[in-house]
């Protein structure tokens, strides 16, 4: 996975060896790696503001990483698989995540919990975007051949 910063100056990347890289696209090296999952990194997102990390993984977390401070602030559980897909609200109040469980979370960032459990998908959901007014979340499985709306207001 990869994902640019919304100043687009840093690149994230996620990997087969359980880690996320940052890159300096101006320099084109790396200026960290993010350690701690167990399993492979399926997915990363930048909040909109640049200050927040989300990152899915096949441990069946999620975590958040405070990007300025290079530090975990945040490990999201809940899900009984591994998160393939992760993306922030516009606003950059709720995380969506999908999972290999058929379910989709959304979680309120300032409180680290729960607000939803989308149900519905019969295979695993591989991808989550908001809508840019952040009324609906559109989610996606190629196992179950489905696309998803749902309202989030």
């Amino acid at each position: 996975s990869v994902a640019f910063s919304p100043d687009g100056k840093t690149l994230a990347t996620g990997s087969f060896d359980n880690t996320v890289r940052l890159w300096d696209i101006a320099d084109r090296k790396t200026v960290a790696t993010l350690t701690g999952h167990t399993g492979y990194v399926y997915s990363v997102a930048f909040s909109p503001d640049g200050k927040t990390l989300a990152i899915g993984s096949h441990d069946d977390t999620v975590r958040l990483w405070n990007v300025a401070g290079r530090l975990a602030v945040a490990t999201l559980t809940g899900h009984t698989a591994g998160v393939w897909s992760v993306a922030f609200s516009p606003d950059g109040k709720t995380l969506a995540t999908g999972s290999f469980d058929n379910t989709v979370r959304l979680w309120d960032i300032a409180d680290r919990k729960t607000v939803a459990t989308l149900t519905g998908h019969t295979a695993g959901v591989y991808s989550v975007a908001f809508s840019p007014d952040g009324k609906t979340l559109a989610t996606g499985s190629s196992d179950d051949h489905s696309v998803k709306l749902w309202p989030t207001r």
